[in-house]
């Protein structure tokens, strides 16, 4: 037997810039610039209680928060996701080309800026 599963290919997260807010005990603010090669796909995840803003540097993204519908994202189009929010996909659209993402996360002090979440995760 040489039949091997394929993985799919994930993202790549390269860390820009992190401060603490110097008018906000206990917050961060943290950038990144997050790379797609085609068609990769994110698992999964929930960032905590920070607040996210995403900018699409280059390529186009998918993305689907919760249960709202999935949404098509190209370069200059951005999006933010609410502390506690699912991210159930974020794919790069096209088999062919790269994708880039900015995100900056507004966190608490010290919490990991993403972490697992299951589908069947809901917040209540």
């Amino acid at each position: 037997m040489t039949s091997a599963a394929t993985k799919a290919p994930s993202e790549t997260v390269t860390p820009l810039f992190e401060h603490p807010l110097p008018d906000v005990e206990g917050k961060t603010f943290t950038s990144v610039v997050v790379r797609f090669p085609p068609s990769a796909r994110a698992k999964p995840h929930r960032h905590g209680t920070a607040f996210v803003y995403a900018y699409v540097l280059s390529g186009t993204v998918r993305s689907r928060l919760d249960d709202e519908p999935v949404r098509t994202y190209r370069r200059g189009e951005s999006w933010f996701e609410a502390p506690g929010a699912h991210h159930v996909l974020t794919e790069n659209a096209s088999g062919t080309r790269p994708a880039e993402l900015l995100v900056v996360f507004v966190s608490d002090t010290g919490e990991p800026l993403k972490t697992a979440g299951s589908p069947q995760a809901r917040s209540g």
